[in-house]
C-alpha cells in the first residue's frame, strides 16, 4: 500500500480538522479524494507530505512515517496544490528544474513535451505568470518528474478546458508509467473519468470508500423510454390528462409525459423493469447510469 491512513486525527487548538479519517491509496492506483470545503482534504495532503504532524492515528507512504521521513520521501513524490506560489526572480523554466532536482532529477525530453502540450514559455519570469501558468509550472515539474507518487489538491484551478484535457491525458500517461495518483478535485466529472476508487470524507471523517463500479450498485439507474402502449392506472403525472394512467405495478416510475416515462430502479430492478417496459413496445430508450455527482450527493446529502 503506498498511502495507508487510519483512524487519523488532527486538531489546531480546539478545532478539530480531522476526526478520524481512513484512506488507503494501493500501487499504481488513480484514487479520487472527495469532499465539500472544510471536509480535511488539504489537511490530509498536509499530513502526507509531512507539512503538519497528525494528533493521532496511524499514516504511512511508501511504508514510512512522513513527518520523520519527509525529506526522503520527497524524493519519491510530488505535490501541486491549487494555488502554486512561485519565487517570483526566477523563470518559469527555472523553476520548473530546481523543484526536479528535488525530485531526483526530470526526464527531459518529457519536459520539454510538456511544455508545449501545456502551451507553456519556460523564459518568462514566474512573476509576469497568470494564475492559470502558474499551475502550468507546477504541473509541468510534477508530471516530468520520475515521482512514484502525485499528490495533486485541485490540480486544475485556473485552467481553461483545453489545458484541463491535457492534463487528463498527463495523469493517464503517469499512471500507465506505474505512478500512484491522489487526486482531490471539485470537478467530479474529472475524477469520474480518471479514478479508478474514490474516497468520500465529511467533516474529517470517511463517508465511503470503494471502485467506482462497485459503488454505482448502490444508487440508481435512470431510464427514459418512449413506448407504444400506454400502461394501466397508478401513475403520477400522466399527460395528457384525459390519457389512460399507467401501471402502479410498474417499478420506479417517476414521471410520465404521454407515452415517454422515466424511470429511475435499483440495479436489481432493472430486469423487471426491463421485461414490463418490452411488453408495452419500447420504441426508444435512454438509460443513464449514476453518475459520481449521483453518489457524492447520495453520500453527502444523506449525512446532512
Amino acid at each position: 500500500m503506498v498511502v495507508h491512513v487510519r483512524d487519523l486525527r488532527k486538531t489546531f487548538g480546539t478545532s478539530l480538522a480531522l476526526a478520524g479519517l481512513d484512506l488507503s491509496v494501493g500501487q499504481g492506483e488513480v484514487h479520487g479524494f472527495l469532499g465539500p470545503n472544510g471536509a480535511g482534504k488539504s489537511t490530509t495532503i498536509r499530513v502526507l507530505l509531512g507539512l503538519v504532524r497528525a494528533t493521532s492515528g496511524e499514516v504511512s507512504v511508501f511504508g514510512k512515517d512522513p513527518w520523520a521521513d519527509s525529506v526522503e520521501l520527497h524524493r519519491r513524490l510530488a505535490y501541486v496544490p491549487g494555488d502554486v506560489t512561485l519565487w517570483p526572480s526566477l523563470t518559469g523554466g527555472e523553476v520548473i528544474d530546481v523543484l526536479g532536482r528535488m525530485r531526483g532529477g526530470l526526464d527531459s525530453r518529457r519536459r520539454e513535451d510538456l511544455l508545449e502540450r501545456f502551451s507553456l514559455d519556460p523564459r518568462k519570469k514566474t512573476r509576469t505568470y497568470s494564475k492559470g501558468n502558474r499551475q502550468k509550472v507546477a504541473l509541468v515539474s510534477a508530471f516530468s518528474s520520475n515521482a512514484e507518487l502525485l499528490l495533486l489538491d485541485e490540480p486544475t484551478s485556473g485552467l481553461d478546458p483545453l489545458m484541463e484535457q491535457v492534463f487528463a491525458d498527463c495523469v493517464a500517461d503517469a499512471s500507465a508509467r506505474g505512478a500512484t495518483v491522489l487526486l482531490s478535485s471539485h470537478i467530479l466529472s474529472e475524477v469520474e473519468k480518471l479514478c479508478e476508487r474514490v474516497t468520500i470524507i465529511r467533516e474529517g471523517r470517511t463517508v465511503d470508500t470503494g471502485s467506482l463500479k462497485d459503488m454505482r450498485h448502490l444508487t440508481h439507474t435512470t431510464v427514459t423510454v418512449v413506448v407504444e402502449t400506454l400502461p394501466g392506472a397508478g401513475l403520477p403525472n400522466a399527460s395528457p390528462p384525459d390519457a389512460s394512467p399507467p401501471d402502479a405495478s410498474l417499478p420506479g416510475v417517476i414521471e410520465v409525459d404521454g407515452h415517454r416515462l422515466i424511470c429511475r430502479v435499483a440495479s436489481a430492478e432493472l430486469p423487471e423493469l426491463m421485461t414490463r417496459l418490452a411488453a408495452l413496445g419500447i420504441t426508444s430508450i435512454v438509460s443513464s447510469p449514476p453518475t459520481l455527482e449521483d453518489l457524492f450527493l447520495k453520500y453527502y446529502v444523506a449525512q446532512s
